[in-house]
């Protein structure tokens, strides 16, 4: 008994024939979809190494925050003066409000640096690609 998958490939193949269309160098287009599928793994390799970094900034933000709430308390002694008290908490609100824009600005620098490695990546695979393409056709014209 003949192979059905057989049968259906050499059906295609005589279509192809009839119609004149170029073969296909599958050779090369699989080659073509392994460089691909490398760009994209290496770009989501990025996406994932810029996620770790800001997961450890997060991680480093927090630990600051707690360790400087603990000084605070350390600190704290009741009574004095309520000017004494306001002066303490408005430094400490000033420097939370500082780490926080700059933790915030840090953050922002590892999503923007992890996004433009991945980008570039598929940009540069991309621009890879539209150089095999058109050097295949020159080749064929």
């Amino acid at each position: 008994m003949a192979d059905p998958a057989q049968n259906f490939t050499d059906m295609f193949k005589k279509f192809g024939e009839q119609l004149k269309v170029p073969s296909f160098d599958m050779t090369k287009i699989m080659e073509h979809q392994q460089k691909n599928l490398e760009a994209m793994t290496k770009s989501w390799q990025a996406m994932a190494g810029g996620a770790s970094e800001i997961a450890q900034k997060q991680r480093t933000i927090f630990e600051a925050a707690m360790k400087d709430m603990a000084e605070m308390a350390q600190a704290y002694k009741p009574g004095g003066s309520p000017q004494d008290a306001m002066a303490k908490q408005a430094e400490f609100a000033k420097k939370a409000m500082e780490a926080a824009i700059a933790n915030t600005r840090d953050i922002a620098e590892l999503m923007q640096k992890s996004s433009t490695e991945a980008f570039k990546i598929v940009q540069d695979r991309m621009k890879e690609s539209y150089e095999e393409i058109r050097s295949t056709i020159e080749k064929k014209t």
